[in-house]
């Protein structure tokens, strides 16, 4: 940060997942992953070897690896517009939230606003982050919760700016209409469905639309409805009609049990299969490039794409978008 705001007993602290600053650290950021749970051997190579093709190495990188680095970025652009000190705590690397929280109190923060980088809401993401700021604040400073902001306008409009000029060029490309696929992290069908008996749970991977549907005896999980509700918000600022885009769930884990669908894998066939020759894949549920990006999209599906007798296209990451960081401002200034 090259900006100290005055006046700082209040603050606004944003959380995000973390990532690895060199390979050989890739275990033991596995292991906050998963909460101890111990990973195959050959599961942590595979993910070294995705890391490396993206520029992770043994030693840490002088600007550090993406998502640290777009995330710190986008703090700082945020404090600079606030004029409020930012902090940045990660729930699975350094900085840590319980580290962050330390350095907080230290620096006689009172109240804070803390907002989770991922704007749709989930127990994967902004649940288990508030739990890990709650687990590391024993009362050291009050704090005002944001637990989701799908529906900021501003958001979608940050999106929109960086799909318009590459589906401009896949058009002429082409020289023809070409398909849309926003996409989002999927999650363990488990976790929407956390409060369903196992005996309603899918077998297989749903779509989103069908997640309400089996049996849940609460409010299910409505990250899938959130992602697909900001993507719906992206292709109307980009005069998409409803046959020009698809929504898809990426980056499914290892994990034997089934994980919310329809695939990225599976809706790139599906296109093929129609005769598309080319595809853009737009990420709604990311703001910055990390391996889930820069990896699972610009690598392995444009492989898939590619065998498939078609062109990727994807837009830039928001990163250090200012219209983000507006989105950003407009909701803590809300809150």
């Amino acid at each position: 940060m090259n900006q100290t705001p005055t006046a700082g007993r209040s603050a606004i602290l944003l959380l995000a997942h973390g990532t690895p600053d060199k390979l050989d650290e890739m275990a033991a950021y596995l292991d906050k992953v998963t909460g101890g749970r111990p990973m195959p051997q050959h599961v942590i190579e595979e993910l070294q070897h995705r890391y490396a093709e993206i520029g992770l190495r043994n030693e840490p990188l002088p600007e550090g690896p993406p998502l640290t680095r777009w995330t710190l970025r986008q703090a700082e652009m945020l404090q600079e517009a606030m004029d409020t000190k930012v902090y940045v705590g990660m729930r699975n690397w350094h900085p840590y939230i319980a580290d962050t929280v330390a350095q907080m109190k230290a620096d006689g923060v009172t109240h804070a606003r803390v907002l989770c980088l991922a704007p749709q809401n989930s127990r994967t993401s902004t649940g288990l982050y508030r739990r890990a700021l709650e687990s590391a604040l024993d009362g050291a400073f009050t704090y005002d919760f944001i637990a989701g902001w799908a529906d900021e306008p501003l958001l979608a409009q940050a999106f929109a700016e960086k799909l318009k000029p590459t589906l401009a060029e896949a058009r002429a490309t082409l020289g023809t209409q070409v398909p849309v696929v926003f996409t989002a992290h999927s999650v363990p069908c488990r976790t929407i469905l956390a409060t369903a008996g196992e005996s309603s749970r899918p077998g297989a991977p749903v779509p989103a639309d069908g997640i309400q549907n089996y049996g849940a005896t609460s409010t299910p999980d409505l990250y899938p409805v959130e992602a697909k509700q900001t993507a719906a918000r992206v292709a109307s600022l980009v005069s998409l009609t409803d046959a020009d885009w698809f929504f898809a769930f990426q980056s499914q884990g290892v994990a034997g049990a089934p994980w919310i669908g329809p695939t990225v894998e599976d809706t790139l066939k599906a296109l093929a299969e129609e005769g598309h020759k080319g595809v853009v894949i737009q990420p709604i549920g990311f703001l910055c490039d990390h391996v889930e990006i820069l990896y699972d999209i610009d690598i392995h599906f444009r492989d898939a794409a590619r065998g498939l007798g078609m062109q990727l296209w994807r837009p830039e990451s928001l990163n250090d978008s200012p219209t983000l960081v507006r989105a950003i401002e407009q909701v803590l200034a809300r809150s």
